[in-house]
């Protein structure tokens, strides 16, 4: 079987070929950013706090009536909530371990809801949304500490999750997050239970990508300014951005898990994707490659046909990996 799934189509990157639902979307993204404060003119705190009100850029769905709440003791006894999403049918063939967005200092597991819910019903996977540490309170290695922790106590046994077959993944962020624990769970672990990942417009170099330098002042969704505020709040400043523990794009990525990279063409993250899966490959694992044209940052959460259909790719290829031979 051929490890190597990557097709870079052109077409993706043809503005005249963008579907005209994400065209609208988009407009719609940069003009709603205009008319309002510069997320950085205020408190953390607040700016989580009117997040969490549905008045930020993702509008936040129901929360999920059927969601648990489980509590894995981690480092020194620090308790980390794990927000679990279980098949609607009751039947669950293993755990999707989910890491979600905003940029390691906003975001929380419940925002992801109603996606992380229609992947549980659709490849019956159990969801386990960890609500990792924030920066600026709590910055690197906090997030990442706190991810493996949860992450090897699910390979071990040690939380009420079904082990049958355990994948991984998040967006933005969270992709970020996620890499950073396949990589802890081969180095300081010499385990790799992990069989897919599933990554959505992940972050790997946090000494920014030609594509987030020179993406410049309009936020759709992000702008430049926004992904360098984010990295100043969560990497100390003794620690190099292109160090492998913080930036994975510089990683030794050797025997590392099958992995779905996905991102819209025009989300500032786009280089990040395109190195992260070709490297991905160079190191002798298996990468597909789902590019969406015209996508801004994380489309899939807004609802329109075209974020459906990429947001189904991603069920399509971990019911794939499931299905694949061990």
């Amino acid at each position: 079987m051929a490890k190597a799934q990557l097709t870079i189509d052109p077409a993706a990157f043809d503005p005249e070929l963008t579907d005209p639902e994400i065209t609208a979307l988009n407009q719609r993204i940069i003009a709603e950013h205009k008319t309002r404060p510069d997320p950085w003119s205020v408190p953390v705190e607040k700016t989580r706090q009117l997040r969490k009100a549905g008045f930020g850029t993702f509008v936040m769905g129901p929360k999920d009536p059927a969601a648990e709440t489980l509590v894995h003791l981690g480092p020194a006894g620090r308790r980390i909530e794990i927000r679990v999403l279980r098949p609607t049918d009751g039947q669950t063939r293993g755990t999707f371990l989910h890491f979600h967005g905003g940029g390691w200092v906003f975001g929380g597991s419940e925002e992801s809801d109603p996606r992380l819910r229609q992947l549980a019903d659709t490849t019956g996977l159990t969801v386990a949304s960890v609500e990792y540490r924030l920066a600026p309170e709590h910055p690197f290695p906090a997030a990442p500490d706190d991810c493996i922790s949860v992450a090897v106590a699910l390979a071990n046994g040690h939380l009420d999750l079904p082990r049958g077959w355990l994948a991984i993944g998040g967006e933005s962020a969270g992709a970020h997050l996620a890499v950073l624990t396949l990589i802890r769970l081969r180095d300081e672990y010499s385990m790799m239970p992990y069989k897919a990942a599933n990554l959505v417009a992940g972050c790997f170099d946090l000494s920014l990508t030609p594509s987030v330098r020179r993406f410049g002042e309009e936020r759709l969704v992000l702008n430049t300014e926004d992904v360098k505020e984010f990295v100043l709040r969560f990497v100390p400043d003794h620690i190099s951005l292109k160090d492998p523990a913080v930036s994975p794009l510089y990683a030794d990525l050797a025997g590392l898990p099958p992995a779905l990279f996905s991102c819209g063409t025009r989300d500032l993250l786009i280089d990040d994707t395109l190195f992260m899966a070709s490297r991905w490959v160079a190191s002798g694992n298996e990468a597909e490659l789902s590019l969406t044209n015209g996508g801004a940052h994380v489309f899939e959460s807004f609802p329109t046909e075209v974020g459906r259909q990429s947001l189904a790719k991603m069920e399509e290829f971990l019911r794939r990996k499931m299905a694949s031979p061990i």
